[in-house]
């Protein structure tokens, strides 16, 4: 277990390089060999030499001002900064002469004459580099006084309910202002003053909480005082053990050490060691873990006959065995596929893994579904038939060898933050960049990344938009045509060819379609297909559509056409929304496939599976969720095991959801609060956070990485536990005594993972499937001789409009997405100070709209559908174009679904949450539904705070 007592990670000083050309030198007396490159001080780093600093950091390009890293070097006059110095064959260094140890000395009494002299209440205390260094360095006594002028009662801005601002205390290193700009990409910090006047300063001379600053972290991390401090370390001191583990938020996957005392986190560091997120963090998973300890938090088991009835908090004994005679009840009753099972993307690979073995073994039945379904199940479609595997090709660090970048139906600056950083610093190094999106996204023009191409596509004709860019392709003379010649099928590629080289398929014919300039098609087409390494990054603006898996499809047709597979710097990339979506999806969460992406009905697979859990199971597929709504509605289709998932919230047409649950005679709910769907539960399974639990996430770069307990579960039980005691109760036996035991078994019947230990996990930090004998520490890069299916296919992808289309009586198009300090349905974020940011669900329009609808800013203003109403705050923006408006889904008060129609993927019944036809008007109050949704929510919490008067024990 990564469980250590806490110490600063290794710092080498400066980046390390690489290069073919090794250099030899001597410091210290100690030859040492490096690459050409490196810098003098991290030569002697790497050879246990460590010289003084306070503005060098191995995160960050050297910066050479602090002067405190000064050394001799033969043959040079003066002495240079060993962090600016890079190294030079036959070099001789000296690190500790006693001119050395005078002038450093002296630069460190300069800092120590400006800085106040507090060490003891400070809350860096034990954890600052500059008093390590002033200790180092051996400074005893500090001739300037305080006399003269000082910074010492330079007020504090504590705006930023995360960390505070100390200007008393900054020496001006830069660190602060340079990870804001190289590691993260904002540029909100600056240097302001010069001379004596100079200091940090966020914006123009503005509050953090006001300024551009998007509260990642890395200025925190990064600073080498107590001049930017998280609260809580201020508050409860310095921790003293830390355990390594995973962030439970978006799909990159970053590692982070928890940093305790005792069962208390005190902070979250993001992991210098982390392979998904290189020492990088967001505002989420950085300092937005505190809904995990919410007072909110629902901890003991609850049951009820009805949902109008009060909870009654029960044993765990009592509520499991409840909720097991009632799925039994039911099956009795109406018959085995009378009950079902959702997943969840927020759980581990092994909960997971329990709850769709549950379903198949223990309920007999194959009705079980993910919030895939919802988000990325044509993802899994359209790169299964044409590259063979339901997942990305790259790891995230490959965008660092892109020359072009398309980000298609994705905004990863709000979604996947984390990479958008690594992404926008390959931009700045002069990648190209092509944004496919109706709305104007952040990366489309910001102060320092511009993108070369934005194709605004009109919502609902992304199909459109990709057969025109391969028209040029195709029509051009732009294929690969040596790479298609060699990696894939013959016929499908020539029926593909003839296909988008039709005129109809032109640029020109598809601009009435799409709303795109030809000119601009081409263009971006041309880019993709000649400007060398070229990647695509997609997400659920390609996904949720009724031509979705269509999207998906022609994405890779696309990369297979200009051979943008393979190799560093390509490929087709899913950014996945939630943190184990990937891993949901891998775990045969999907009704009609086995764990590993292998349909049900294959005798073999099945067969497999029967023999290690020693049961029979079902060879037809069973219900998906849309299907199990339908089915409740129909009144065949009565209980659900619903785990860790709010479908109410986050599924489409939200009256049609709660009207299903409302159908069904027991909903049982495991979650970490009482949400939207634990509103008509009939049984109440408190949840465990991520801090809670063992196991393991797979990110959307099929990265599988250990989530660490460093808490006791304040619910007393693990998720996994939870489940394993269900299925006991329901007859079918499960006697895991640890998730390393699921594991061994998900490896055991799952060829992605034959290769995947937890020792292996602690001892790599990660591995990426597939991982198995033949590539037993895992697959960094995908289909790179071969195509998993062998050749590589082509498929047709006919454009065929959407049913949900602009009308006189509904003539605009709504798209949703996210936004940077919220997440998904907002369960957890809306826990946090992260409310200070977006306490509210808004309606995006632009000026055009809304001046011919008198809408103003600010204004209520009524979005219907002809799938129901709802209310929100008008926002005048013109980053949608004229006809498109746009709103998040973080709020359910907002009720975002409840507009958003049952419209679905025609391959995968991914739901088309970005194309729904509204029409949107000022109003004065709430819509029907808010009102509706506000009575019923009140009395769900009476009901629920009513349980506290339930005899003990009962």
């Amino acid at each position: 277990m990564l469980e250590t007592v806490i110490k600063r990670d290794r710092d080498y000083g400066t980046p390390a390089r690489v290069s073919e050309t090794q250099v030899s030198l001597t410091i210290d007396g100690q030859e040492i060999r490096v690459p050409a490159g490196t810098s003098v001080m991290r030569a002697a780093a790497e050879a246990g030499i460590n010289i003084p600093k306070l503005c060098a950091t191995d995160s960050l390009e050297a910066f050479g001002s602090c002067r405190l890293c000064l050394v001799e070097i033969d043959g040079r006059r003066g002495y240079p900064a060993s962090c600016t110095t890079p190294v030079e064959e036959g070099m001789v260094v000296r690190t500790e002469t006693p001119k050395l140890h005078d002038l450093r000395r002296g630069v460190m009494e300069l800092y120590i004459s400006d800085h106040p002299l507090d060490c003891l209440t400070c809350p860096a205390n034990g954890d600052c580099e500059l008093q390590d260094m002033a200790g180092v360095v051996g400074l005893r006594n500090v001739r300037y006084g305080y006399q003269g002028a000082n910074h010492l009662k330079d007020a504090t801005d504590n705006s930023n309910p995360y960390f505070a601002y100390d200007p008393s205390k900054c020496i001006v290193c830069n660190r602060c202002v340079r990870a804001c700009e190289e590691t993260q990409g904002t540029f909100a910090l600056t240097i302001s003053g010069k001379g004596f006047d100079s200091r940090v300063s966020a914006g123009q001379d503005q509050p953090f909480l006001e300024s551009e600053c998007v509260s990642c972290g890395a200025c925190v991390q990064a600073c080498p005082t107590a001049t930017l401090q998280e609260k809580t370390v201020i508050m409860m001191g310095q921790a003293e053990h830390s355990v390594v583990t995973t962030c439970a938020y978006c799909g990159v996957g970053c590692g982070f050490k928890a940093e305790m005392k005792g069962q208390e986190v005190v902070r979250m560091v993001p992991w210098k060691d982390g392979q998904a997120n290189r020492g990088h963090s967001c505002v989420k998973g950085r300092f937005a873990w505190g809904y995990t300890t919410h007072q909110e938090r629902v901890t003991k088991p609850m049951i009820r006959k009805h949902i109008t009835d009060p909870w009654r908090e029960v044993s765990w004994d009592e509520a499991i065995s409840y909720a097991a005679s009632e799925f039994k009840r039911l099956q009795g009753q109406y018959g085995r596929d009378s009950i079902g099972g959702i997943t969840s993307s927020r759980c581990t690979n092994e909960e997971t893994w329990l709850v769709q073995k549950l379903v198949r073994a223990g309920f007999g039945t194959n009705n079980v579904d993910t919030c895939a379904r919802v988000c990325h199940s044509p993802t899994g479609y359209g790169l299964k038939q044409t590259l063979g595997e339901s997942a990305g090709t790259q790891t995230f660090d490959s965008v660092m060898f892109s020359d072009v970048v398309v980000v298609m139906g994705a905004n990863p600056s709000a979604a996947h933050p984390v990479f958008a950083s690594r992404l926008k610093r390959r931009l700045r190094e002069g990648a190209r960049l092509i944004v496919i999106d109706p709305r104007r996204i952040e990366l489309v023009s910001s102060p320092h990344v511009k993108a070369d191409y934005h194709l605004q596509v009109r919502p609902g004709t992304n199909v459109a938009l990709l057969s025109s860019l391969a028209h040029v392709i195709a029509t051009e003379g732009l294929i690969n045509e040596a790479f298609v010649a060699e990696r894939c099928e013959t016929r499908p590629f020539q029926q593909w060819r003839e296909f988008v080289s039709r005129p109809e398929n032109s640029p020109e014919a598809m601009e009435a379609i799409t709303g795109v300039p030809a000119a601009a098609v081409r263009g971006a087409a041309r880019l993709y297909a000649t400007g060398g390494n070229a990647a695509i990054y997609y997400g659920l603006g390609v996904t949720e559509h009724s031509q979705g898996s269509t999207t998906v499809m022609g994405i890779a047709n696309l990369a297979m056409s200009t051979g943008n597979i393979g190799r560093e710097g390509v490929g087709v990339n899913p950014l996945r929304g939630q943190n184990n979506v990937q891993g949901s999806c891998d775990m045969g969460s999907f009704p009609h496939e086995l764990p590993g992406y292998r349909h049900i009905s294959d005798d073999v697979v099945r067969g497999e599976f029967e023999r290690d859990w020693g049961v029979t199971l079902q060879p037809e597929p069973g219900l998906r969720i849309p299907n199990m709504f339908e089915a409740a509605l129909g009144g065949t289709f009565k209980g659900l095991y619903c785990q860790g998932e709010d479908i109410v919230q986050s599924d489409p047409n939200t009256q049609h959801v709660a009207a299903a649950l409302a159908a069904m005679e027991c909903v049982v709910v495991q979650d970490l609060f009482l949400n939207e769907t634990a509103k008509y539960a009939h049984v109440f399974l408190p949840g465990s956070s991520f801090l809670e639990k063992d196991g393991t996430f797979t990110n959307a770069e099929r990265r599988i990485s250990r989530v660490r307990k460093v808490m006791e579960p304040r619910n007393g039980k693990s998720d996994w536990e939870v489940t394993v005691a269900l299925s006991n109760a329901m007859g079918y036996p499960m006697n895991y005594r640890h998730p390393s035991e699921i594991m061994e078994e998900i490896a055991r019947l799952t060829p992605t993972f034959a290769g995947v230990t937890y020792e292996k996990l602690d001892r790599l930090g990660s591995v990426q499937w597939p991982c198995n004998d033949e590539a037993p520490e895992g697959t960094p890069i995908m289909h790179i001789d071969e195509f998993v299916r062998g050749k590589g296919k082509f498929i047709i992808t006919q454009y065929v409009p959407s049913e949900e289309r602009s009308t006189r009586k509904y003539p605009l198009l709504l798209t949703t997405g996210r936004i940077l300090s919220q997440y998904n349905v907002g369960a957890q974020t809306r826990r946090t100070p992260n409310v200070q940011w977006h306490g509210e669900d808004v309606l995006e329009i632009h000026p055009q709209d809304a001046e011919d609808r008198g809408i103003s800013e600010g204004d209520w203003v009524g979005v219907q559908s002809r799938a129901g109403e709802t209310v929100l705050r008008a926002v005048l923006t013109d980053r949608v174009q004229p006809g498109v408006v746009y709103t998040t889904f973080h709020f359910p008060e907002s009720g975002a679904n409840v507009v958003t129609t049952d419209n679905s993927d025609w391959a995968t019944n991914c739901p088309e949450y970005k194309v729904t036809a509204v029409q949107v008007m000022r109003v004065s109050q709430p819509s029907e539904w808010q009102r509706q949704w506000s009575r019923f929510s009140d009395i769900q919490h009476k009901l629920l705070a009513e349980r506290e008067t339930a005899p003990a024990g009962k």
